[in-house]
This record gives structure tokens, sequence and C-alpha cells, in this order.
């Protein structure tokens, strides 16, 4: 059993940065792949972000490649998303994600944090 907590929303103007946390409770936080997702007022959730339980394996959806980095401290059992350069259609509630499958299927992940709210104003 792992449980999720973010922190780090909030407001920002757009080109702003914003990083993201995520700390996990459980043994086995380790051992999982943790991703980002998010998902703006009517739309889907949506994949962002995810990295292997080594670091060894990462991916980012091509809407955030190159402004935002996904990093992880097992030490400190947390997941981290920095998010540079930020843009309006980046408003949304981040979630973070963890299970053993490397994937961008939010439907695969078992464990979800409550999410928190990022708004990029114009």
């Amino acid at each position: 059993q792992v449980q999720l907590v973010e922190s780090g929303g909030g407001l920002v103007q757009a080109g702003g940065s914003l990083r993201l946390s995520c700390a996990a409770s459980g043994r086995t936080f380790s051992s999982y792949t943790l991703g980002w997702f998010r998902q703006a007022p009517g739309k889907e959730r949506e994949f962002v972000a995810l990295i292997g339980w080594s670091g060894g394996i990462i991916s980012y959806a091509d809407s955030v490649k190159g402004r935002f980095t996904i990093s992880r401290d097992n030490a400190k059992n947390t997941v981290y998303l920095q998010m540079n350069s930020l843009k309006p259609e980046d408003t949304a509630v981040y979630y973070c994600a963890a299970d053993v499958p490397i994937t961008r299927v939010a439907a695969a992940y078992r464990y979800w944090g409550q999410g928190t709210q990022v708004t990029v104003s114009s």
C-alpha cells in the first residue's frame, strides 16, 4: 500500500515556474514507477511524465517536453515535477500516481494522490 500527498501547486504567471512534490509512504516506494498526470476542467485526465523505479526510464508528454522535468529521491520517498515556461494551457489539477508497470495509461495506476491545483495566468 502506498499513500501519496502532492504539494507545490499555486498561481503563477505565464512564463513562470513551479515545482511540485509528491511525498509517499510505504516501504515499496523505490520499486514503483511514479507518474504525474493532470486534469483540466471538462477534460479527461492526461499523462504528463513518468519515471521508472531507478530513474533510468523517463518519459514526457509531447506538450511538456523541454519544459518539465521529473525526478525522484528514493531516500526521501519523494517525486518532483519541475515546471518551467508555464503556459495558460498547463492549468489543471496535477496528480501523482504510483504502481509497478511503466506506463502512460492512468487506469494502470492503483495509487493516487489527492491532487494539487496549478493555475497559469496569461
